[in-house]
């Protein structure tokens, strides 16, 4: 190629670049897209379509409960689009266990944890980690009464106490003659899974307080005997020695059926029982476990009334035929479920509060209704 000729496209290039620098057509940064809205989010808009993550910790495996609540976390979950894990120990007497699954939560940094604490005091210093973290706590099932301020935002949970003493209602329709009518003492057992879950604590408590001002308000004289912690948290103790009624109350030294069912049967075995609570589904089960040596459960006036509490096939099918005379039933598929809208509302910075999932007495003759039935799982 000739220097002629190279001159000559060396200045159509140099006109072109020229021209392009005055506003001629060349082709410059590309327009915003309008056709979506922008992101007014804090974080880039990849970010912010993520969605929630959380991690749910029951108490347990072992009863069909837990699942209850799960299923219920699990379906509202799917229906509001967030991730949610779920974890437990396999009993509820493996405290250590869960305040690790606690805390290995804490590390994984999720938007938020739900926890129904086995022991309140045991998860104490985790709630203080988790809050320095940033990491909103919900409670389910039961709450942690002495949380440190700020850590748990709110609880869902029946009101255990009140549950409880829906629980003493139930029964005294079945004993009030028996306990009027006595000329000796009387015993009235109750069994709870343990001594340190406050939803265990208050329930009991709900059924010996009520129980008491009942045998009372029937001119008796109350004592309430064995389990320490309950002997000392009740309202009234009275005196063993000369009480009318007796409220003996037993918790196995670890949560299981066959410990409870033990326990039960000590109860049972006494020839002045004319009545005893097994204070949720695992303590319940254990007083119908303990009644297949025995024979004594039933709804007549020469058996002992039981009366138990939550649901599961064996507790439902002992209220259908009678050998357990009613029971007190929570909601554990909306215990699920409004855990993970407080979680939602907690994650977004929120205001969340206390939310009551109720529970209601049930009896072979309203457990087929509209509004029990939903409640009473499998």
């Amino acid at each position: 190629m000739s220097k002629k000729l190279l001159a000559v496209i060396f200045c159509i290039v140099l006109i072109s670049s020229l021209l392009a620098g005055c506003g001629g057509p060349a082709s410059g940064p590309a327009a915003p897209d309008t056709s979506k809205p922008a992101d007014t989010s804090s974080g880039t808009g990849a970010d912010a379509e993520e969605p929630l993550n959380f991690v749910l910790i029951v108490k347990s495996y072992q009863s069909t409960y837990w699942l209850a609540a799960v299923k219920g976390a699990e379906e509202q979950a799917k229906a509001r689009g967030v991730n949610c894990t779920f974890n437990g120990p396999n009993s509820e007497s493996d405290i250590a266990d869960q305040v690790q699954m606690f805390n290995d939560a804490i590390n994984s940094k999720p938007d938020g944890i739900g926890i129904a604490a086995c022991d309140v005091s045991a998860v104490l210093d985790s709630l203080q980690a988790a809050k320095e973290a940033g990491i909103p706590i919900i409670c389910f099932d039961s709450g942690i009464p002495d949380a440190p301020p700020g850590t748990v935002l709110a609880t869902a949970s029946t009101d255990n106490y009140k549950a409880g003493v829906t629980a003493a209602q139930g029964m005294w329709k079945a004993i009030e003659g028996r306990v009027t009518g006595a000329s000796g003492k009387i015993r009235i057992g109750v069994v709870n899974q343990d001594a340190t879950s406050e939803s265990i604590t208050n329930r009991g408590l709900g059924f010996i307080d009520e129980m008491t001002s009942l045998c009372k308000g029937a001119g008796k004289s109350v004592a309430v005997v064995g389990n320490d912690y309950y002997v000392n948290k009740a309202k009234e103790k009275g005196d063993e020695a000369s009480a009318d009624v007796i409220i003996e109350v037993r918790v196995p030294s670890q949560t299981t059926t066959e410990l409870c069912a033990t326990e039960a049967s000590a109860i049972l075995n006494q020839s002045d029982t004319i009545g005893i609570f097994g204070s949720n589904q695992v303590a319940a089960e254990g007083v119908l476990t303990a009644n297949q040596n025995l024979g004594v459960l039933g709804s007549t006036d020469d058996k002992i009334i039981a009366v138990g509490f939550d649901a599961g096939s064996i507790i439902k099918a002992a209220v259908k035929d009678g050998t357990m005379y009613g029971a007190v039933t929570q909601s554990p598929l909306k215990m699920g479920q409004v855990t993970i809208d407080l979680l939602i509302s907690a994650a977004k910075g929120e205001p969340v509060s206390d939310v009551d999932t109720g529970g209601a007495w049930y009896n072979k003759d309203n457990m087929d209704d509209p509004s029990i039935a939903p409640n009473l799982y499998d």
